[in-house]
This record gives structure tokens, C-alpha cells and sequence, in this order.
């Protein structure tokens, strides 16, 4: 046992402790690193005689000898200190009060290099902790629960004046299932090309477009259409008014459509079904329609109340009758869409990443009042910087954004998370405070999470397939990380050891290498440095500009770990008549078939009184002299096999395949 393990176990500082040890007869010297197991059960079963000893010393130390009674010693726990879940070297030096080069130092005696900015987890913080005799609790992160954002914009909404609630331009929502046209769609809407900027034709992230119709303007939130993006759309369509759902005509309803309509349904916001490709061969609207109808979604002209409009994203066919459509629910829905441009500026974030140029850029949609540039911005009441430019869908710069305008902020200190609510604040040194706070939190959400063995106790027989993952966008992590974790296996699941925002450093390729895993870049790059130590070390680095492939081959390189399922197939069974030759490995014996048949090349199981005393494979099959390729049921035959083991006059012979069935998940 680690002499820092036994130390933590007695919970004293490991010092102290080897110091104390000789008095109680364990001479196992001052710079002792390990110790015996049996050594140490005999140390720990000395528990509290042995904290009893380094307590006093410490008050002989501080008061003298003299006024030290250790039956009178205060057993009084020491401060704790909370650090949450992540936190750099440095900033655990501060919060401990020690110098970074002491932290620095006790961190190499127990194997961890780590630089004074590198991150390093709380059971790692721990260890130090008891070193230095410090103890520390996490914090609980979740403790600081988020309200119910949706409900915080409908009471700001709510405590408006009604006389000063005025309409604004709907927000659009686009679901559906991959590959069913979205993007085609809103591309026709907009008359701008967003599909061939996007790898593979997929929208990799959310984004928002304003269009005029008739003199009025919709807002449209594109949500990627893959499953991986559950949690964006999900989100999508908590700031959206109205939601367009695309099936397409070909293919009717997928499981991303049934998805889709699951959240707009929950969402309880109209929805207006877009019957896309209807100008294709194999185009069939009244399958759509009957799906549709499987589903509880009767169509109008099927006497329901679920508007179902045909269009072609490609041929621009019915674009101008969806717009009027989307505007008809808008007047049907205008008492619930509205908003005060003058009042409390609130909206949501519906993309956030670092730009090399811009620094924390972030995509909000406002719900309510208008932001301005200049304007405080406040995240989960934490000050995160000043809107010092903002731009428009068409990357133009505009100074206010009204209700429903989606805009891109400049100036932010941190990228914020998506799907935050973000507020304009007058009073910010309080908020301004909390940064630091926020920001170790936030990192703590990103930062590596390192294997332990009290972690992986419970599940012995699980494999872990380790991956270590750098994205270039909140986004994109987080879709990545919540895919991953739906990859259900038994006997196998994706651990992420790692994850973070921008490029592969060293430190990821020095952690795959420690555990064995996988590096994958979405969008992302590795530095030059880590390029080379990753060429040197013979470490894979992956990369992805689209997600489903990513998920595909990580479902592979799984299912390649998986062991085979081995499916054993009886054919026949036979009783030993007579041994006509034994060798040393093999024997011609003749038997009975009493059930099925015998054929050449199966296995054989060989039983004396129903004990399996051996196995061997069917060399030979013959009838007489004539070799056959089968003997069936209640025939008697000659048969070559070739086994270690020897063969009696009335031993039951079992005659079986073995079939080889390859998992996947």
C-alpha cells in the first residue's frame, strides 16, 4: 500500500505520520514510499491511538509540553474548504493558502505532473488536501439550481403592462428528420446558400434567419436534424412560437420525426407539417398523411386539425403557401406573440463558441425589451461581459435588437452555454465578483475526468472504451457527450476521459496514452507539438466534420471490442457399438445415430455416465466400406475421430457446430 493511501486512510498527514510510526514499533524509515499490506492493517487497527499521538505532539509543539494532556485533547475537525468538481493548480494554491511551488511538489510525489494551469480533479485535490492537512469538500455544482428559464421569460413577460405588450415577428422552429430537406428549406426561403458551407450537407449548429413576408417578418431557428442534437432542438423549440415540422414525401416518418414531434408536443406550440420532395417519382402524400395519422395528427382535409402543407424545398413549390400558412397561425396565435421592446431585455442563447478573431461570440434571441450595444449582460446572475458589437443574421452590424431579432454578440469574457438565458443588468460589481466562480464551475463541466478504481469497482465486467474529445463549439460537445452516453451496452460504454473546446494539446495526448484512448477532434485541430508527441507516442487522432460519422465509427471500434456470442448447434447424437482402431490421435469406433444425424467436420462431445470426459471433430462418416456424407437416425456407421482422449464400447457420443455470431451495438 502507498504510504500516502495508508495516510488518507488514517486521514493525517503522511509526514507526521512516518514520523510517529517508530513509536509504535514500525520501523519502515522517514522517506518510506510504500509499505507491506499486512503492515498496514496493523497501522490502521492502531487508528485513533496513532491521530491521539500526532494530535498531541502538534499541542506539545504549540503550547510546550508542559499543558498537554492527551485525554483532554479537542478532537475538533478542521475548516473545510469547498472547490468544485475541476480547478487549476493555481487557483487550488490560492483557495489552500500555499505557494504553487508546494502544490507543484506534492503533486509530483504522488505522480501528477501538472503545470500551474493545467486543471486537475477533485480526487486528485483531495489527495493533496490530506497531505498538506487540509481538508476540503466539493461543492455541490448542482446546488445553484437553474430556474425553469422558459418560466423565467413568461414572468417577465408576465409583470408587463398589457397596454405595453406589442406584436412581434413569430418565432419559426424547423424539426424533422435527417436528410428530409430543412436546410434546402430554409435556404429556398432565404435565397442565401447555407447548405454547401455545411460538411455533408447536415446543419452542424443552431442558427437563426429573419425573412419578410407580405410586409411582416419571421424568424426561423434551424435546428440540425440529426439525433445527435437532441438536446439543441429540444431547446429550439422552447423559444419558438410556431413549429414547422419536414417529412419528407419519400420517406414518411422516421424516428427523428417521431422524436420531433414528441418535444412540440411537449413544447404545446402549433405545428405546421411541411410534406416535402413531392416532386419526386416515389413521392407519396397520402402515406405521409395516414403515418401522420397513426400518430394522432389528423389532417384538415382528413377532418383533423393538423395543417399539412406540400411543398418541394428544391423546386420552390409551395414555399409562398407555407409563408401564408405560417402567418395564419401567427394571427390565430397573435394574443401569445408578443412582447414589450421597451421593457425588462432578456433572451436566450442559441449558439455560443470562441473565435479566433472575436474572441466569446454567442448567438442570442431576444424575447423581450432590446439590447443595445453597451448593455450589461448577465448569465445565472454572473457578469459576463459587455455588448461591445452586434450583428445580425447577414453578419451586419445594427445597435439594438428588438424582440424576436436573433443577433451575434461580441465583447463576452466566457462563451456562455447554450440554451442559458441572458439578461441586461445596470448593477454589475456584485455579479462581476462571481465570474471567477462561474467560470472554475463551467471549466469543471468541460475538464478531464480521470479514471479511478472506486469508480470502476461496480462494474468489473464492463469494458471501458476510452475517449478523449476536443470540439470547436459548446454545441457540438455537448451533443457529442449526450449521443455517447445513449450508446447502451452491457458489456460496453464510452467513457470520456476528456473533453473540451479548441485545439488538441499535449496534455490530451498525454492522457490518452496513460489510459489507453481514443483522440477525436470535431472541427478541431491538434497543435504542432501535440502533432509530433502524437506521431512519436503512436497515438490515433480522429477527425470529424460531421457527427453522425463520428458516432458510427465509435460504434465500431465498440463493437470490435465486443466478444463474439458462441451459439452451439446439436445435430445428432450417438451411442459406441464397437472401438475398431485406436491411435494416439484418433480413433475409428462404430456407432448408433440415435437422434438427428452425423456429418463430416462437427464436433463431438464425448460422455462415460453423463460426465463429459472429452471432445474431439468427425473426421470420417462410412456406411460399410462406402464413405457418406451423412448418417441419420437409427443407422448404424463407421466413424473416424480425431480426439486426445480414448473411447469405451458404450459412451454417448454428441455431434454439434459451433457458430461464431459477431455483436453489435
Amino acid at each position: 500500500m502507498n504510504v500516502t493511501e495508508l495516510a488518507r486512510k488514517l486521514k493525517v498527514n503522511t509526514t507526521e505520520l512516518l514520523d510517529i510510526l517508530p513509536e509504535f514499533g514500525f520501523d519502515i524509515g522517514k522517506r518510506a514510499i510504500k509499505v507491506d499490506e499486512k503492515v498496514a492493517q496493523k497501522i490502521i487497527a492502531l487508528g485513533s491511538q496513532l491521530t491521539d499521538k500526532i494530535l498531541a505532539r502538534q499541542k506539545e509543539l504549540q503550547f510546550g509540553p508542559e499543558k498537554v494532556n492527551i485525554a483532554a485533547i479537542e478532537t475538533t475537525q478542521p475548516k473545510e474548504i469547498k472547490i468544485p468538481g475541476a480547478i487549476t493548480v493555481r487557483e487550488f494554491a490560492q483557495v489552500v493558502n500555499k505557494p504553487v511551488s508546494e502544490i507543484i511538489k506534492e503533486l509530483m510525489k504522488n505522480g501528477v505532473l501538472a503545470s500551474l494551469n493545467e486543471r486537475i480533479d477533485f480526487e486528485t485535490a483531495a489527495i493533496i488536501a490530506d497531505e498538506l492537512g487540509i481538508k476540503i469538500v466539493q461543492s455541490d455544482e448542482d446546488g445553484e439550481q437553474l430556474a425553469d428559464l422558459g418560466q423565467k421569460v413568461k414572468d417577465v413577460l408576465a409583470q408587463e403592462k398589457k397596454k405595453d405588450l406589442l406584436e412581434r415577428p413569430p418565432v419559426v422552429v424547423v424539426m424533422g428528420h435527417v436528410d428530409h430537406g430543412k436546410t434546402r428549406l430554409l435556404d429556398t426561403i432565404r435565397k442565401t446558400n447555407v447548405l454547401e458551407t455545411e460538411s455533408g450537407g447536415i446543419t452542424q449548429h443552431i442558427g437563426a434567419y429573419q425573412v419578410t413576408k407580405k410586409g411582416k417578418v419571421i424568424t426561423f431557428i434551424d435546428t440540425p436534424g440529426h439525433e445527435a442534437f437532441t438536446a439543441m432542438r429540444a431547446r429550439g423549440a422552447k423559444v419558438a412560437d410556431i413549429a414547422i415540422l419536414v417529412v419528407a414525401a419519400n420517406d414518411s416518418v422516421k424516428p427523428q420525426t417521431l422524436e420531433a414531434i414528441k418535444i412540440i408536443q411537449q413544447s404545446q406550440i402549433p405545428m405546421i407539417v411541411a410534406i416535402n420532395k413531392i416532386d419526386l417519382p416515389e413521392a407519396d402524400i397520402e402515406k405521409v398523411k395516414k403515418d401522420l395519422s397513426s400518430l394522432n395528427l389528423i389532417p384538415e382535409d382528413w377532418g383533423g386539425k393538423t395543417i399539412c402543407q406540400p411543398i418541394s424545398a428544391k423546386g420552390n413549390i409551395g414555399i409562398d403557401d407555407l409563408l401564408d400558412t405560417v402567418l395564419l397561425v401567427t394571427e390565430m396565435e397573435k394574443d401569445k406573440i408578443v412582447a414589450n421592446p421597451d421593457g425588462v431585455a432578456i433572451g436566450t442563447i442559441i449558439e455560443a463558441h470562441v473565435d479566433k478573431g472575436e474572441g466569446p461570440v454567442a448567438t442570442v434571441l431576444v424575447q423581450n425589451g432590446s439590447l443595445k450595444l453597451g448593455d450589461n449582460l448577465c448569465i445565472n446572475n454572473v457578469f459576463f461581459g459587455k455588448a461591445r458589437a452586434l450583428k445580425d443574421f447577414q453578419n451586419l452590424e445594427v445597435k439594438t435588437a428588438v424582440p424576436a431579432m436573433p443577433v451575434k454578440i461580441i465583447g463576452l469574457k466566457y462563451a456562455p452555454k447554450v440554451g442559458d438565458l441572458v439578461e441586461v443588468s445596470e448593477e454589475v460589481d456584485r455579479k462581476q465578483k462571481k465570474v471567477k466562480e462561474h467560470e472554475l464551475k463551467r471549466e469543471s463541466q468541460l475538464s478531464a475526468k480521470t479514471l479511478h478504481q472506486s469508480e470502476e469497482a461496480g462494474d468489473e465486467n464492463i469494458k471501458k472504451f476510452n475517449l478523449v474529445i476536443r470540439t470547436d463549439v459548446l454545441g457540438s460537445l455537448e451533443a457529442i457527450t449526450e449521443s455517447l452516453e445513449k450508446i447502451n451496452s452491457s458489456e460496453i460504454k464510452a467513457d470520456i476521459i476528456a473533453k473540451g473546446l479548441g485545439n488538441i494539446t499535449d496534455s490530451d495526448i498525454d492522457l490518452a496514452l496513460s489510459s489507453n484512448a481514443m483522440v477525436i477532434g470535431f472541427k478541431v485541430k491538434p497543435t504542432a507539438t501535440a502533432a509530433n508527441l502524437a506521431r512519436d507516442k503512436k497515438i490515433e487522432i480522429k477527425y470529424y466534420d460531421i457527427i453522425y460519422k463520428l458516432l458510427e465509427e465509435v460504434k465500431a471500434r465498440m463493437s470490435a471490442l465486443l466478444e463474439p456470442e458462441i451459439i452451439k448447434k446439436v445435430f445428432g447424437k450417438g451411442e459406441v457399438l464397437a472401438i475398431f482402431k485406436a491411435e494416439t490421435k484418433r480413433m475409428i469406433i462404430g456407432i448408433k445415430v440415435t437422434e438427428g444425424k452425423v456429418t463430416k467436420g462437427l464436433h463431438v462431445n464425448i460422455y462415460r455416465k453423463k460426465d463429459l470426459v472429452g471432445n474431439g471433430e468427425v473426421e470420417e462418416v462410412q456406411i460399410g466400406k462406402e464413405r457418406v456424407s451423412e448418417v441419420v437416425i437409427d443407422q448404424d456407421c463407421g466413424v473416424s475421430i480425431i480426439c486426445k482422449v480414448e473411447i469405451n464400447k458404450g459412451d454417448h457420443l454428441e455431434f454439434f457446430q459451433e457458430e461464431k455470431i459477431i455483436k453489435k451495438l
